[in-house]
């Protein structure tokens, strides 16, 4: 599963450069709570990463990352630090489980798709910003084609001896024309009016081509080849104004976009700045007694080694090196540890971090502090209804306690469970908010007990619904 973010860091003062490792690091405590081991090893290899980039090549080829292995029941914030990391670092950022991987030979998807799926988020970041250069400049011109359609011009005559004049007097009367439906258009006057505009067909022959790896994978993409072996049809489409604009601004952006700058850039920033979150890396931990292909443990371990170590992955965009792309791991490692890796694994992951179950005043902090809280997007979603919604201190203590206690009695699944338990509280609020009468609502330590009364009281009722 690939995570696409923003090519803006979220706080667009912040200069990655200026930022020391204890401010990285409070940086990330506006988003995650608690597990400062962890921050405080991404940070350092984030601060490393930018100390490289300042040193002379020469030395700069030889420093490769220290990637971390982050060790930790679900729900405690591995992902979510390293989200957070490459949003601040404005850097490419996948992740992906390893468990999905399996061994070359085998139907399953190969280790080297990372690297692919990775340059193709890269792409889309680089192609977001150029696109914000041109943005400008597309729109005028998509305005000026658009008014060409809603004002055809039309040939003046000119074998009289008045022509000069004739065409003086028609240029005048048509550029005045032409502003007057500028400013319509701009003013939105006229969306509604039909305009018939040559575009593109986007169908291609119907055929596949079958291979055990996908298109995806295949060296050359056969799917960019089409256009040119059967050419681009247009016709002639009728659409609203306000379409129109839309599709001829996509036209006119794509022309301004030199996408091969675009695709060099993105390789470049994924090879110096690339992140890759590795998901439950103790999937494939343990080793496996019995006789035969261990396809889903060794082996992809075997076949990942390579991509962490150094190697060069062929792409559709050219050969791209992932000497000096960050490797996060994380796992529970309930079962297995980290020794259970293969010996050449374990020497490519030479930070490790344990990040410690959430307590009560953890979950607390989880509810009210994060820019992102629970309690603040539950209030913004009811508040869209028109319901002003306000928690009390001792309601958050109380989903806090019966999320501690729910964990502590089944399975512990962190700060997923506040999500469960928050659902549950507000189901009744949520089902009658926009026939609700009373649009201020206060939830009490009284109201959270009696919507979770009936089920905490039955040990197995709430291991199903909780």
């Amino acid at each position: 599963m690939a995570i696409y973010l923003p090519s803006v860091a979220e706080e667009s003062d912040v200069l990655l450069d200026d930022l020391t490792p204890k401010e990285i690091v409070s940086e990330l405590d506006k988003y995650v709570v608690g597990q400062h081991d962890a921050k405080r090893a991404v940070a350092i290899a984030l601060r490393n990463r930018m100390r490289r980039q300042k040193l002379p090549p020469d030395i700069a080829e030889e420093i490769m990352p220290k990637n971390i292995i982050m060790i930790g029941p679900t729900g405690v914030g591995k992902t979510e630090i390293a989200r957070r990391l490459a949003r601040l670092a404005n850097s490419p950022f996948l992740k992906v489980e390893a468990s999905k991987f399996t061994e070359v030979g085998y139907v399953g998807r190969d280790v080297e798709s990372m690297i692919r799926d990775l340059v193709e988020i890269a792409i889309d970041m680089v192609r977001d910003e150029k696109l914000e250069e041109v943005t400008e400049k597309a729109e005028a011109q998509a305005e000026e084609r658009l008014l060409d359609l809603l004002l055809p011009s039309t040939p003046a005559a000119t074998n009289s001896t008045a022509g000069f004049a004739l065409v003086t007097e028609e240029g005048s009367s048509t550029s005045r024309t032409r502003e007057k439906l500028r400013n319509q258009l701009r003013e939105g006057k006229l969306d509604e009016n039909m305009v018939e505009l040559e575009v593109r067909e986007r169908s291609t022959p119907a055929f596949e081509i079958i291979s055990n790896q996908g298109v995806e994978e295949m060296d050359i993409n056969i799917k960019d080849m089409l256009p040119n072996i059967f050419g681009q049809r247009t016709k002639k489409r009728k659409m609203k104004v306000s379409e129109a604009f839309e599709y001829l601004v996509q036209e006119e952006e794509s022309r301004l976009i030199d996408m091969d700058q675009v695709t060099r850039t993105a390789v470049e920033r994924v090879e110096q700045s690339g992140i890759i979150f590795l998901d439950e890396i103790d999937k494939i931990a343990g080793r496996e007694s019995g006789h035969g292909p261990d396809v889903s443990r060794e082996g992809v371990q075997r076949d990942i080694l390579p991509i962490v170590e150094g190697t060069t992955v062929n792409t559709r965009y050219g050969m791209v090196r992932t000497d000096h792309i960050l490797f996060v791991a994380a796992g529970a490692f309930h079962v297995s540890k980290p020794s259970d890796l293969i010996p050449e694994l374990q020497g490519r992951f030479p930070i490790r971090v344990e990040l410690k179950s959430l307590t009560m005043s953890d979950f607390i902090l989880i509810l009210t502090e994060p820019k992102s809280s629970l309690v603040k997007q539950y209030t913004a979603l009811l508040e869209t209804e028109g319901l002003k919604l306000t928690f009390t201190r001792e309601a958050l203590d109380e989903v806090a306690r019966f999320a501690f206690q729910v964990n502590e009695a089944t399975e512990n699944i962190g700060a997923r469970r506040l999500h469960t338990i928050m659902e549950r509280v507000l189901d009744e609020i949520s089902f009658n908010a926009p026939d609700m009468d009373e649009k201020a609502v206060n939830v009490d330590a009284d109201y959270v007990r009696k919507m979770l009364a009936d089920i905490v009281k039955d040990q197995d009722l709430s291991r199903y619904i909780l």
